[in-house]
């Protein structure tokens, strides 16, 4: 029987030519209203639910994974080295994406006119700017601190604070006896595949939610100018090759680097080894559902020693997100740029520890990476509902940052089995 997730691939795509072809249709014969009225808020329905699982999905995901770094005796050696290569190519993913964005700008590529349909559309809530002037320099840090964790888990604005209670609680569970943590631990990672499961159900209504959105996007934006529609297809195709040409950056710099410097590998003996589970976690779009198969050919193929790759490829299927992370910077000044708003530094900076953070609790499976935008748009307070611009094409896309996690993940079981002497010469 073929997976779910292999027929939503398809199901997604006819559902975003159907829903383009709506659009055109109705800005064409006059269905706008119909549009507006009867398919426009299934989309808004779809949003809602991405809204709806991300702060579980943040606080479960990231508490599990976590306390994962217990499991093992060489956490205080092997789990360092880890998690420390780990968050190195996050943060460099993040820089090369936002870089990428910057140069290239596609969502300047909408003309002012455009612009200006979509600030109406989304109705952007700035900040006041007088007030950021007022702030202190450490007041950002001061703001990931609640006084309240309840509070915190219910206002979406404040997602840094629910990832920090995240990052408390599970430290708090590694530290006090195993008998006394197993039970909450256990909770955590029942609601965690729980939260999982209801992902995959949400991911389910996708094709229906994309047709919605983009019907939604082009009545929106084209109304009786159907050169508006041509406008906004433009700019999807120069945010695609922007993030495209960043994972390709990503791979070659990076990864080709690390590979070269530390485990003594080219990336062409790599990528060659890697291929089957590259290809897999293509089709499939989920890092986790490719595990199996990446340690294979990890320690079979590449020659990274099954204690090293047993411990580093699973932590690196729930912490390790460069491909998921490159995505959500570009993302994320794509969708400001197309609203108009301009990021200043800080903002920026706010998406690398953003989007760093967030990648330690983006689940390995199809779709996760859109909730984690949803988080990367509320800290630097632009408007969610600017998914819709992007969703589209985020499931073509998906496969490709889904096959750079994967390749993330085998590349520091290379390195951190490198450092431990642990990397076998073929």
């Amino acid at each position: 029987m073929t997976p779910w997730y292999k027929q939503l691939h398809w199901q997604i795509v006819i559902g975003l030519i159907l829903g383009l072809g709506w659009g055109l249709l109705s800005s064409a014969s006059g269905f706008n209203e119909f549009t507006t009225d009867f398919i426009k808020p299934f989309g808004t329905i779809f949003i809602n639910l991405l809204k709806l699982i991300a702060i579980p999905l943040v606080l479960a995901s990231l508490v599990v994974g976590v306390t994962s770094l217990n499991d093992t005796a060489k956490l205080s050696r092997m789990g360092g080295k880890t998690v420390l290569v780990y968050m190195f190519t996050t943060v460099f993913a993040i820089t090369i994406g936002l870089v990428a964005v910057n140069l290239i700008q596609p969502g300047t590529s909408l003309p002012e006119e455009t612009k200006q349909s979509l600030i109406e559309s989304y109705e952007p809530v700035n900040a006041n700017p007088t007030e950021q002037l007022d702030q202190g320099p450490l007041d950002f840090f001061v703001r990931i601190v609640p006084t309240n964790a309840f509070d915190a888990f219910a206002d979406n604005a404040n997602m840094l604070q629910v990832v920090f209670v995240a990052l408390i609680l599970g430290i708090g569970l590694i530290y006090i006896p195993i008998q006394q943590g197993e039970v909450l631990i256990n909770v955590f990672s029942s609601l965690n595949d729980a939260i999982i499961k209801i992902v995959d159900l949400i991911m389910k209504t996708a094709p229906v939610g994309v047709f919605a959105l983009m019907a939604g996007v082009i009545v929106d934006l084209a109304g009786d100018d159907l050169g508006r529609a041509v406008e906004l297809l433009v700019a999807l195709g120069w945010y695609s090759l922007t993030v495209l040409l960043g994972l390709f950056i990503h791979m070659v710099l990076v990864y080709g680097t690390l590979l070269k410097v530390v485990g003594k590998m080219s990336l062409r003996k790599f990528l060659i080894a890697m291929r089957p589970a590259m290809l897999l976690g293509f089709s499939t779009s989920s890092s986790s559902a490719t595990l199996p198969l990446t340690m294979d050919r990890v320690k079979n193929h590449v020659g990274v020693d099954d204690e090293v790759a047993s411990f580093v490829l699973p932590i690196g299927a729930t912490i390790n997100m460069d491909g998921t992370s490159l995505y959500q910077a570009v993302a994320a000044v794509f969708i400001a740029q197309a609203l108009g708003m301009d990021l200043s530094i800080a903002q920026q900076l706010t998406i690398v520890l953003t989007a760093t953070l967030a990648s330690i609790g983006t689940a390995g499976v199809p779709g996760a990476g859109i909730i984690m935008l949803v988080i990367v748009l509320q800290a630097i307070q632009v408007p969610v509902e600017g998914i819709a611009l992007i969703l589209g094409v985020d499931r073509i896309l998906d496969m490709f940052r889904t096959t750079m996690n994967i390749t993330g993940d085998a590349t520091t079981s290379v390195v951190v089995a490198s450092m431990e002497g642990k990397l076998r010469s073929s």
